[in-house]
């Protein structure tokens, strides 16, 4: 099931852009040096929501709305942030509708480069505390102990993630909890496929220098279940 974020029509999302002309910035990429042509499974709806079909938005929404929530979560660690970078995205869709240059890159590329981009200036901003961030109240009945043990190795995890440079973060998100390829996390990264395996390098050492006074607690837990 679609995650369900607050993405109605565009009529009611976006009346007032939608009255505007279109403007004259173009859905990217459209600096990209020349290279074969791309085959996108989204090129029918694309064509469609050039001539301003909304159900082709809708499609669109549904079929891509969910891993780029999750890859926004994975950055940002808030719900809400998230919920707000995805909107944002495919608001961006809806309004730059007629802009995109088939061949170039697929669009799931793009829309995933546009959500981790906006994740990242985000994530540079001043941070206040959100109520996501908030724990809710543990269970403290005595079968709830092994998962609460487990949720607090996940957040140890989470925390070490969280402190890796930005874009280590994103292409070890990308390989190991969305199962990109190397090739893949290059389109959305917009960088080369040997820049992937150095950040994936330098992520993985470095997680291992965060977690190595937790390896035991950690590999305890997720051999064990």
């Amino acid at each position: 099931m679609a995650h369900a974020l607050d993405i109605r029509a565009p009529v009611d999302v976006a009346s007032a852009v939608i009255a505007q002309p279109q403007g004259a910035a173009a859905v990217p990429p459209c600096d990209q040096p020349a290279r074969a042509p791309v085959r996108d499974e989204d090129e029918d709806l694309i064509n469609r929501l050039a001539a301003s079909d909304e159900a082709a938005f809708r499609q669109l929404v549904e079929r891509h709305i969910d891993r780029a929530f999750g890859i926004a979560l994975r950055i940002l660690g808030s719900r809400a942030d998230a919920e707000d970078v995805v909107q944002d995205t495919m608001l961006k869709v809806w309004t730059h509708r007629g802009q995109w240059q088939h061949g170039r890159a697929k669009f799931s590329t793009w829309l995933y480069r546009v959500v981790t981009n906006r994740c990242i200036d985000l994530y540079r901003q001043p941070r206040t505390e959100n109520v996501d961030a908030v724990p809710e109240p543990t269970d403290t009945q005595p079968d709830a102990v092994s998962a609460m043990y487990r949720d607090e190795v996940t957040q140890m995890l989470e925390s070490a993630m969280q402190r890796l440079p930005e874009q280590q973060r994103v292409a070890v998100i990308l390989s190991y909890q969305e199962n990109m390829s190397n090739g893949e996390i290059a389109e959305v990264m917009d960088t080369t496929v040997a820049a992937v395996e150095s950040l994936l390098k330098r992520g993985r050492q470095q997680l291992r220098e965060l977690l190595r006074r937790h390896e035991r607690d950690i590999r305890h837990v997720f051999t064990d279940y």
